[in-house]
């Protein structure tokens, strides 16, 4: 099951398939507007797994389990609505448990070289209420 979601994986990255112009880019900023709230320990299962590829950025479906802040279990969801388990050995850069700030991951270095991060949809806050502007006479 692992060497078929690899493969599975690699084929839709080289043919780029799933590349999604900036989707984690699009994202990212969206959480800077408007913040997010608090990650709970728990298990995650609306989140999007952005991949980082020398193509470009590709976003998945997948859940994750939460422990004392840390990710501990990452899944990647197929089309048919199941969830795989990426069970490679996965850390941040100081190779420890990657942390949450904002409702995203740090990057996540996976052991085959992938690099990923986790974005907590879900908990992305509103948008702000906005004022409705006058509409002025065309005879002004």
């Amino acid at each position: 099951m692992k060497k078929t979601l690899l493969v599975t994986l690699s084929f839709f990255t080289l043919n780029g398939l799933f590349a999604q112009d900036g989707c984690f880019d699009r994202l990212q900023k969206a959480f800077e507007k408007r913040g997010a709230y608090t990650i709970s320990d728990d298990m995650h299962r609306n989140v999007i797994l952005s991949f980082f590829t020398p193509d470009g950025q590709e976003c998945l479906n997948g859940k994750v389990r939460v422990e004392n802040g840390f990710i501990t279990s990452i899944f990647i969801q197929y089309n048919e609505g199941d969830y795989e388990l990426l069970d490679r050995k996965f850390t941040n850069a100081q190779k420890t448990p990657p942390k949450i700030s904002n409702g995203i991951s740090e990057m996540i270095y996976v052991a085959d070289g992938q690099k990923i991060r986790v974005v907590f949809i879900d908990k992305l806050k509103p948008k702000a209420r906005e004022y409705k502007t006058a509409d002025l006479p065309t005879d002004l």
